[in-house]
């Protein structure tokens, strides 16, 4: 077995296990990647322009691997990966995400039904995808809401700080870039995070790797300011001039099971949407999708 393979995750969780020495404590034997900042368009000075929907997103960096033994993605997508022979759900723990659909500051938009017939800018079945249609159907009609698939995280808070689209749906370090820049939250999106072990992950390894993560959730509830400087390492240096300290704590871990009836749930409107096409979804039920 070889080393276990952490990556970083656009949270806090893993830098704090990193720097206090937590993933040692437990015993892992492991390797630390940092995700590079990967975009078309956010480590530029001012996008000109947005692209044609992009339709590439976290499940689809299932299909090809990512890398690390233990991911971390919004639950709806991390349920069909398992589903679809992915990897495994661990079904130990799963994280809440702060989320929001923002808009300019001097748009004419105020309220979530403003937003009927409006393109709102997501990631293709990634989180954003997902909790943009949950909210947003609480307000509108299903056929009046709109997407447009606009890439990565860091690709639509660029097309928004730029004035390249109308409105768009963020979390972790960009959504409180958008809060400090002015932009108006028109709608809390807040959502769930799972996480996806590869099919020969060791178990022991993973308990480990979760047992530390507890260690930091604890540290960071306890002073969140403490590590809020870690965000920088996961924003552009476009972004570096905003003030880290009035950042909230971001995604939170929460050591309680993924039960089988959220699953099954999740799972239903998924399909009521029909957000996959068919040679994308599995047919593995809970007992065999999630540990």
């Amino acid at each position: 077995m070889g080393k276990f393979r952490i990556q970083s995750h656009g949270r806090l969780q893993e830098w704090v296990a990193e720097e206090k020495g937590y993933f040692k404590d437990e015993g892992l034997d492991y390797e630390f990647i940092v995700k590079p900042i990967i975009t078309w368009a956010a480590g530029v000075e001012n996008v000109q322009s947005s692209p044609g929907d992009i339709q590439r997103g976290a499940f689809e960096s299932f299909e090809e691997g990512r890398g690390c033994n233990v991911s971390a993605a919004c639950h709806w997508t991390v349920n069909m990966a398992a589903s679809a022979d992915h990897g495994k759900m661990w079904g130990r723990a799963y994280s809440v995400s702060p989320s929001a659909i923002f808009v300019a500051p001097d748009s004419p938009i105020d309220k979530p039904g403003d937003l009927a017939n409006v393109p709102v800018t997501v990631g293709y079945h990634s989180g954003s995808h997902y909790s943009t249609l949950q909210g947003l159907e609480a307000f509108l009609k299903r056929e009046e809401i709109k997407l447009h698939f606009g890439g990565l995280l860091l690709d639509r808070l660029a097309l928004l700080v730029d004035r390249q689209v109308p409105a768009a749906s963020l979390f972790g370090a960009p959504f409180y870039v958008a809060e400090q820049l002015g932009f108006k939250k028109i709608l809390d999106t807040t959502f769930m995070i799972g996480h996806l072990l590869t099919e020969h992950a060791d178990l022991k390894a993973v308990e480990r790797y979760f047992e530390a993560l507890r260690r930091a959730q604890h540290d960071i509830d306890l002073e969140p300011e403490a590590y809020k400087h870690y965000f920088l390492r996961e924003l552009p240096e476009r972004y570096h001039a905003v003030d880290i300290r009035r950042f909230g704590p971001g995604e939170r871990i929460v050591f309680e099971p993924y039960p089988q009836a959220a699953f099954e749930r999740t799972r239903r409107w998924i399909e009521s949407w029909d957000l996959f096409p068919p040679e994308q979804k599995g047919r593995a039920g809970y007992d065999t999708a999630v540990v």
